[in-house]
């Protein structure tokens, strides 16, 4: 298999991986506030939260820094319970304003610490520093890939519940947000590194 290729594939399936389903619940919560017509934000909103794990995949290959993996473990939750709460009692993220830019900054963030948790493995993977970008390149865009087929698939689960079943709004974001902090509250007792 090419290297990008095979890079390309293990990005994909990282995401898709039922088995680390923290990525997916983050997923999940960051689109509960969403409505299909607001695609764009959403498509900016993954395209972030990539950029922020390309970044921290990059710096730690590189040896610019790394934390312990008993920390990561528990920020990774932390960033779910986060993002549900910020959904439930934040700001309409609906709203065309600098609120926007906030979740593309949380999103962004929030990026940087999920990229930690497969930085070490991605490290030992590429074995040479100086052969990174193509690498780096596939792995996310195979991330890219997989987050686009998992919010599409969250996203038409909602369009067909707003529109079809008459559920409101305002109650999936709460539904979807409170099973989200609790699942990753739990996750967190459960990774705590003190």
């Amino acid at each position: 298999m090419h290297q990008f290729e095979f890079y390309l594939t293990l990005g994909f399936e990282h995401i898709s991986n039922l088995a680390g389903y923290d990525h997916i619940l983050f997923l999940i919560v960051l689109c509960a506030v969403y409505r299909i017509q607001q695609w764009r934000n959403i498509l900016i909103l993954v395209t972030a939260f990539t950029v922020g794990h390309s970044v921290t995949l990059a710096l730690s290959a590189l040896d610019v820094f790394s934390i312990p993996s008993s920390i990561i473990k528990f920020l990774i939750p932390a960033t779910i319970f986060a993002t549900a709460i910020h959904n439930v009692v934040g700001p309409n993220p609906t709203e065309r304003s600098s609120k926007m830019s906030q979740n593309y900054a949380m999103t962004l963030f929030f990026g940087f610490i999920h990229g930690m948790d497969f930085s070490n493995y991605f490290k030992a993977l590429i074995m040479d520093p100086s052969d990174i970008v193509v690498p780096l390149l596939g792995f996310n865009l195979g991330i890219e890939l997989g987050q686009l087929l998992v919010v599409f698939f969250i996203v038409g689960i909602a369009f067909l519940l707003l529109n079809l079943v008459g559920v409101k709004h305002r109650e999936w974001t709460v539904f979807i947000s409170g099973a989200a902090a609790g699942l990753s509250l739990m996750s967190m007792l459960e990774n705590k590194f003190w």
